[in-house]
This record gives structure tokens, C-alpha cells and sequence, in this order.
């Protein structure tokens, strides 16, 4: 026999397998990152498996976004995407390995016989499963041509244990484990053998799902132990079911509670991909007090004993404190190509990376950025938001008007030179800077938020604040430069 040290110890291979019926869920795509983590952290390779044997739902649409969203989160698998539907033959040809060697059985009850069955045992208040009534039986008591169904011959006997890496031990009954469906009536796979081949041929080791499929392993397992029979390598893998994400009331998670797929966080609330893959690791795993771990310092950290066993909650707020973290850490350059795809009109790549750090400093998405950014672009005359119209009477269009006869004459355009100039005409006016400050915003701008008012003149550059100021400045507050 033998000993450990002379056994051959498999590379991890961890699989992440998403059903294309839609967008890529905030639940799926942690599942595919814990799995990229382990496989990376153990030196290891990850897969792509599309099941995609749901015919009717299954879009190329959803398969595209799908990749999309996991190429954005930076998770690149170790080989092309394997798609279950192409093999439909080889799950077929298990089944029969498994009706030969006695593992299963022909089933030829009709959807009448069977929902009579499930009738009687709603009426008893009994668990609903099959009743095994042609598990024993001959295949001559069937009539002649009847289509059947292939059932797996699950045991009756004893008791099944999973040591489950996040779970830690989850014993259930074997009886408990009705004797399922493995082929249709139409030779089609169902999903539970699918999944069990398609793990077994792509040399899946760590099977890292939600804890919602820890059902399914006690089923699942019965086939790899009969297959490991018949021809032997059918090892058990490790498993590994991670707690579901909920909502902040403790619901699972659902679109009343926002966005729920990643294209969502991405477009809809602006966030980065670091910050969203910073954020899911932390969703139910942690190493100490550590909130931001770069992508680097995951893989070196990450394994499964970090993974707690409770669901983890979806908190909005500490995404976007997150995000803002690595928007003030991102690179002005990307974060201005960011800002500029998302604006109504073409901006000035130059400008807007100009502006990056002055913008950067309070925001929590991309959608503030933009919005941060959008008066740099704004044509005039300026559209005037409601506070903005409230700050300019007559007596601060009167001050706007001093001011920029002040700003007409000075030629140097810094920030500190504009400072002075402007505290200098506030302390002749007696005012405080604010009082002069929150005019010269709305009308630099049309809002009454903003950069720093002396960054914004900055950005705009003389000519520009100057016709803008103007404007407003006028008692009519039309433009009379332009």
C-alpha cells in the first residue's frame, strides 16, 4: 500500500459554471472569484464551464455578458470556455455505463403514474420524491416501445458525510436521497449528471459553490462513487459551499435591493472593477481588520478557511467608501477615458486628466465624476440649476462684476495667485471669502458644488471664467463678451 508521502498529489482545479439565462449575478461572481483565488493561491488552474443546457432560456446575449462582466472584474480563466451543451453525448454514454453496471435502472412510469404519486404523498404530508417503484422491477413488465426515463440507483443503507471545506462536516441519510433522474424520456442529460461528468472530464479538484447547492453534492456523489467503481479515477473533490449574499434587511439578495448584477454596478453605480473585486472578497471571507487587499495580496492571502459559515451582507455604503479609496488611487489618464465615455458631449482627454485630482478628492463613483466633471464642458450660456439662480442677486452680480475687473487685469492664472486676488477684493468688500466664493460658483459652473472655486479657474482657464463670470456679472445677465 501506498503511504502518503509516495501518493501523487493533483494540481487544484477549481471550475466556476454560470447558467446564461441572464446578467452575470453579484452572488456568481464572488462564487468565480473565490474559485480564480484558490486555484491562484495554490498555483492551480481555473475553468469556464457555460451550462447552457437550458435550450429555452439560454441566450448568447446573457453568455456574452457573462464573459464580459468576468473580464472586467480581471478574472481570466486557464482555458476557452467549455459549454455543456456540446456534450450531450458523453453525459449519455455515463448513463449507460451506469445502467449497465447495474448503478441504474430503466424507469417507465408515466407523468400520469407520477403525479398521481406526488398527490398522495401531498395528501399524507409526505417528502416529495420518487418512489422507487421500478427500481427492482423487470424491464419485460413494461409494454412494448414504452419510453422510459434512466434513474440512478441511489443507496438506501447507512449515511453520507461530506467533509466540506467551509461547512466542516455535513452528514444526511442516504435514504433521504431519492433515486433521480439521470436521461430523459428524449436521451437528454439532466443537470445533476451533466455536472458530475463535465467536473470529472475537465479534472475539476475544488468544487467552490453557494451553500444553496450543498443538497446537490449528496446527490451527485453517489454517481462519482459508481463511476470510480466501474472504471476507477472517479475521485471525491473537495467541496467547498459558501454562504449566499443577502440584502441589508437579512433578505436574499434581490433586485429590490438594487443592483444585482455586476454590468449594474459597473454602469449604473459607477464602480471600479478593483474596488467591486476588493469589496466581494471581503463579502464573506477576511484576513484580520484588512478592508482594502489588492488583487496581489488576495491570491497571496486567500483560501478557504477565511470563509465564513454565516451570509454574508450586502452593505451599499461600504462599496462606495470603497470605491472611493481606489478612485483617489486609480490613475488620472484611466479615470479620465472612464469619465469621457460616459458624457453627453465629446470631452478633452487633456482637460479632464488635468482635472482628475481636483475631482477625485470627495468622489465615491464614476457617476460623480462626470457629474464633478461636466462643467468643464458646459457651453454657454450655462444652464443654472435653481440654488445656483438663488445665490446671484443684484448685489453679488454687482460683486461678480468688481471682481472681474480684478481678474481682467491679472495675469497670473494659479490658484494661489487667484486666491489672493480674491481675498483681497472680499476683505475691501468686508466680506467673508464664502460670501464671494458661492456667486462666483454658480457662475463658473451653474451648481452650487464644485472643485475648489480657484481650481475651477484654473481649469477653465482665463478666457473662459472671464466670459463666464461676465455673464452673470451684467445687469441683464447676458453674455456681452461673446
Amino acid at each position: 500500500m501506498a503511504s502518503d508521502s509516495d501518493r501523487k498529489v493533483s494540481p487544484v482545479v477549481t471550475r466556476f459554471a454560470p447558467s446564461p439565462t441572464g446578467y452575470l449575478h453579484i452572488g456568481g461572481a464572488r462564487t468565480a472569484l473565490f474559485n480564480w483565488l484558490y486555484a491562484r493561491h495554490h498555483g492551480g488552474r481555473t475553468l469556464l464551464r457555460i451550462e447552457d443546457t437550458d435550450q429555452k432560456r439560454s441566450t448568447q446575449d446573457a453568455i456574452d455578458k457573462i464573459i464580459e462582466g468576468l473580464d472586467w472584474l480581471g478574472l481570466n480563466f486557464d482555458d476557452a470556455p467549455v459549454f455543456q451543451s456540446d456534450r450531450a453525448e458523453r453525459h449519455a454514454e455515463v448513463a449507460h455505463k451506469l445502467l449497465e453496471a447495474g448503478h441504474a435502472y430503466k424507469c417507465f412510469a408515466t407523468p400520469e403514474e407520477l403525479e398521481q404519486m406526488r398527490a398522495e404523498q401531498r395528501a399524507n404530508k409526505q417528502p416529495m420524491r420518487y418512489d422507487r417503484r421500478w427500481r427492482d422491477r423487470s424491464e419485460s413488465e413494461a409494454p412494448d416501445g414504452a419510453p422510459f426515463v434512466i434513474r440512478l440507483k441511489v443507496p438506501t443503507d447507512g449515511e453520507t458525510t461530506i467533509h466540506d471545506a467551509v461547512q466542516g462536516d455535513v452528514t444526511v441519510k442516504n435514504a433521504e436521497i431519492d433515486d433521480y433522474v439521470l436521461l430523459r424520456a428524449d436521451g437528454t442529460p439532466t443537470y445533476m449528471l451533466a455536472v458530475v461528468v463535465d467536473d470529472h472530464d475537465m479534472g475539476v479538484t475544488h468544487v467552490i459553490r453557494g451553500d444553496d447547492h450543498l443538497n446537490n453534492a449528496f446527490r451527485q456523489l453517489p454517481i462519482i462513487r459508481a463511476m470510480d467503481e466501474i472504471e476507477g479515477g472517479w475521485p471525491d473533490p473537495v467541496y467547498g459551499h459558501v454562504p449566499l449574499i443577502h440584502g441589508p434587511d437579512g433578505a436574499k439578495m434581490s433586485k429590490r435591493h438594487g443592483a444585482v448584477g455586476v454590468e449594474g454596478y459597473r454602469d449604473e453605480e459607477g464602480v471600479l472593477p478593483e474596488a467591486l473585486f476588493n469589496y466581494l472578497l471581503r463579502l464573506g471571507w477576511g484576513h484580520g481588520d484588512r478592508e482594502e487587499i489588492t488583487k496581489s495580496e488576495a491570491i497571496e492571502l486567500f483560501d478557504l478557511d477565511g470563509v465564513g459559515k454565516g451570509p454574508a451582507r450586502f452593505d451599499i455604503k461600504k462599496l462606495q467608501n470603497l470605491n472611493g479609496h481606489y478612485i483617489r488611487e486609480a490613475d488620472d489618464a484611466r479615470l479620465a477615458k472612464i469619465v469621457a465615455a460616459r458624457m453627453d458631449r465629446q470631452a478633452d482627454l487633456d482637460l479632464l486628466t488635468q482635472a482628475m485630482p481636483v475631482l477625485k478628492t470627495r468622489a465615491k463613483s464614476i457617476n460623480e465624476l462626470v457629474e464633478g466633471a461636466a462643467f468643464l464642458f458646459a457651453e454657454r450660456p450655462l444652464e443654472m440649476t435653481d440654488k445656483a439662480t438663488g445665490l446671484l442677486d443684484d448685489e453679488a452680480r454687482q460683486r461678480l462684476a468688481g471682481l472681474s475687473e480684478m481678474l481682467h487685469v491679472q495675469n497670473d492664472w494659479t490658484s494661489e495667485a487667484l486666491e489672493a486676488t480674491t481675498k483681497s477684493y472680499a476683505e475691501k468688500l468686508e466680506l467673508g471669502l464664502g460670501k464671494l466664493a458661492q456667486p462666483m460658483r454658480a457662475a463658473l459652473t451653474g451648481t452650487t458644488t464644485s472643485p475648489g472655486i480657484f481650481d475651477v479657474l484654473v481649469l477653465l482657464g482665463k478666457e473662459e471664467s472671464l466670459l463666464r463670470i461676465d455673464a452673470q456679472a451684467s445687469p441683464t445677465g447676458t453674455e456681452e463678451n461673446d
